[in-house]
């Protein structure tokens, strides 16, 4: 079944199924979600501050009462000094969200550097696979994906490796997300990659900021 998205920048993507409206990854390089309304829940992959703004998540789960928060559980620890609670799904964990299956995948955030320590990240596979979002990880899961957000620049991620993930998943569609660590140079120079290099039946749709578009 296709699924509407909307890219609010970088790794912050609403995802309608259908039967639930689902926010991702609202963090600070990301903007235009404050507004939402009427949504199920707010997932988050890990804590770092690209991903999670706790400052924004507070006001915009006021605004959504019914909203769930679900984290990693990094990220739970985070946002409990907000004062704001998570439901926390971890590695293998399955559950419904408003008629919609969620699996966590993964539990590893990508390395940055040997000596850099990194949270746990927790990749979110959504409806059966309809929809993939990895956070700051390169996990290809079991189940196969429909629509795979694909990471396109990161103090943890070389192009090439970008591009044998996007073969590893192999979905239909790949979605740019995590730009904004490039300039738009550098953007353009990964997607013409993505583009070129994508593996046999996918294809890329880059999504236009803040706009809806069914995949």
């Amino acid at each position: 079944m296709p699924v509407r998205i909307t890219h609010f920048g970088h790794s912050c993507v609403l995802l309608e199924t259908g039967t639930a409206r689902l926010l991702l990854d609202p963090g600070v390089w990301s903007h235009g979600f404050e507004d939402l309304r009427d949504l199920d829940a707010v997932l988050i992959t890990h804590r770092h501050g690209d991903h999670l703004d706790p400052d924004r998540l507070g006001p915009l789960l006021a605004a959504n009462p019914d909203a769930e928060l679900i984290t990693d559980p990094g990220s739970a620890d985070e946002v409990a000094r907000f004062d704001l609670h998570a439901s926390v799904m971890r590695p293998g964990d399955a559950r419904e969200v408003a008629g919609t299956a969620l699996h966590a995948v993964g539990g590893v955030h990508a390395e940055i550097h040997p000596e850099v320590e990194v949270p746990p990240n927790v990749g979110y596979l959504v409806d059966h696979g309809a929809f993939y979002h990895p956070g700051d990880s390169l996990h290809v899961p079991e189940q196969a994906v429909d629509v795979l957000g694909l990471p396109t620049g990161a103090p943890w991620l070389k192009v090439s490796e970008a591009v044998e993930f996007f073969r590893a998943v192999a979905p239909r569609v790949a979605v740019p997300i995590h730009e904004l660590t490039l300039s738009r140079e550098g953007i353009d120079s990964a997607l013409h990659r993505f583009d070129s290099l994508a593996p046999a039946g996918a294809r890329l749709v880059v999504l236009p900021l803040a706009d809806t578009t069914e995949v």
